[in-house]
């Protein structure tokens, strides 16, 4: 039961979370010109096309098993630069669909519990899986927004960087594995999960209706 209940408490939302991440970034695509995404089947919720077997199932679910905190990633969005109109414009919205996505998640999923507390609703299990619910997609967007690539963040940044500073940045792509792995082992990753953290906390700390 208890395995059970943390698939749903803490999968269920984060898969739904990594689905809506890509599938912004496959409409956003569209939006700037490109139909590769959607001609790849990937402007789509479906979670089967978006998984990527190690950080959207094993990762995950190992994670449900071991007690460790759950997080993932989905398959990366194609999408054909040469299309584009406005290259570097156009890649910069594309990239920032995705957290951007999360953010909207996030409050959406806020505004849903203010609405649930204010109708004097107070189940424990709905209001900790909205808590858990807005925490996932603020980790995410905050994660994805760091600036290296292959994340979300390096492409965000490389908008406002000389060409010479965007070259150093594709260069040190082989060397981004090893940072994010340090980032989890030497602790750096509480500089993200920390501002998730307090930002759940102050989107959910709603005062109680007067009645």
């Amino acid at each position: 039961m208890e395995l059970i209940y943390k698939f749903f408490m803490f999968y269920v939302p984060l898969l739904f979370s990594l689905c809506v991440h890509e599938f912004a970034h496959a409409w956003m695509a569209k939006q700037k010109g490109d139909l590769t995404a959607e001609m790849e089947g990937r402007l789509s919720l479906n979670p089967v096309v978006h998984m990527d077997i190690v950080g959207t199932l094993f990762l995950p679910l190992m994670a449900i098993f071991t007690g460790l905190p759950v997080f993932g990633w989905a398959k990366p969005v194609p999408f054909n630069e040469s299309v584009l109109k406005n290259p570097k414009q156009d890649v910069f919205w594309i990239a920032l669909a995705g957290p951007l996505s999360n953010f909207l998640l996030a409050f959406l999923g806020a505004f849903v519990l203010l609405v649930y507390r204010l109708l004097s609703f107070s189940d424990i299990s709905i209001l900790q899986w909205g808590e858990v619910f807005i925490y996932i997609n603020l980790l995410l967007g905050f994660f994805n927004l760091i600036p290296l690539h292959p994340l979300d963040g390096g492409k965000v940044i490389a908008r406002f960087l000389s060409a010479r500073w965007n070259q150093w940045l594709e260069d040190t792509q082989r060397y981004s594995t090893f940072i994010l792995i340090g980032l989890f082992v030497f602790g750096g990753f509480h500089y993200i999960a920390f501002p998730a953290y307090v930002l759940t906390k102050v989107l959910t700390s709603f005062p109680s209706p007067a009645f």
